[in-house]
């Protein structure tokens, strides 16, 4: 399926008129449907109305339920698929404001809790140090300070011990020089000191290491239920469970190759001296 920016995440009223419509054409009433296919009719009426972006497999229950088939169900699933893919592109979220969407992050973040982060070229905001958070909006026009501020006040999730977070970062994400180097070594201090808190886990992949996959991208996993994925100018939102189930696995796979622990502690901290004898 080839998607158009411009439509995703646009896709939920058509989607919501097409299960409608296809339920009045199978002469079935809400609360019949939603008995058949183990729903609420309040969540059947919430779909129907545009309320609620139903889950993909929610879509296919629907339509196994109403004995759709062919083109019609092949349209349906399609519309499916695209509402649940969101574009956010950085352009649309500068002109609203970076800060708004270091807003929306920390709100994903409080209803999340299991976190997976693969890191392809850079650290993430919640293991920047402040110059490391600075560089990195650098290009920004404007104003940073309230964004540079909302990007480490997120850092706080970081202690809630209820939460899990799996950091696999790429050497070239820790060692990109960003910065100068002793500002450099104290992000890589930075980084070793997150990875001591009990409820985090952060793990390298090491260039001089075998890695028998082909990492396209930076993304982050949401329990189980979102995917984003990072690209050069925007990044995409992904709720459809085979896309979820598809980065978890590349996930497990990237974790298996990466370096953890004392040993990952270890090498940040060599790393670390390197750039401060650079300084010298």
């Amino acid at each position: 399926m080839t998607f158009d920016p411009e439509a995703l995440g646009y896709s939920r009223s058509d989607l919501a008129a097409a299960l409608k419509e296809e339920r009045r054409r199978a002469g079935w009433t809400q609360v019949r449907l939603a008995k058949r296919c183990n729903m609420s009719q309040t969540k059947v009426s919430n779909i129907e109305g545009g309320k609620l972006t139903p889950a993909i497999v929610d879509v296919e229950v629907i339509l196994e339920a109403l004995g759709a088939e062919g083109p019609v169900a092949a349209e349906i699933l399609s519309l499916a698929r695209s509402a649940n893919t969101e574009w956010q592109d950085h352009w649309a979220s500068r002109r609203r404001g970076l800060d708004k969407k270091q807003n929306e992050l920390a709100r994903l973040e409080a209803a999340t809790g299991e976190f997976r982060f693969f890191l392809l070229s850079m650290v993430t905001g919640l293991l920047a140090t402040p110059d490391y958070v600075r560089a990195s909006i650098a290009d920004v026009s404007g104003d940073q300070s309230k964004i540079i501020a909302k990007k480490l006040e997120r850092q706080s999730v970081l202690l809630d011990a209820a939460k899990s977070f799996t950091f696999i970062l790429t050497e070239q994400a820790v060692r990109w020089p960003i910065l100068p180097p002793l500002a450099m070594a104290m992000q890589l201090d930075r980084l070793v000191s997150v990875s001591r808190l009990p409820n985090v886990r952060l793990g390298v992949l090491l260039l001089a290491g075998h890695v028998p996959e082909r990492p396209l991208s930076t993304f982050t996993v949401y329990d189980r239920r979102l995917v984003a994925v990072e690209t050069g100018t925007g990044a995409l939102m992904l709720r459809d469970h085979r896309d979820v189930n598809a980065y978890r696995d590349d996930f497990d796979r990237y974790e298996g190759c990466a370096v953890w622990g004392a040993d990952c502690r270890g090498l940040l901290s060599e790393w670390s001296m390197i750039f401060t004898r650079q300084r010298q």
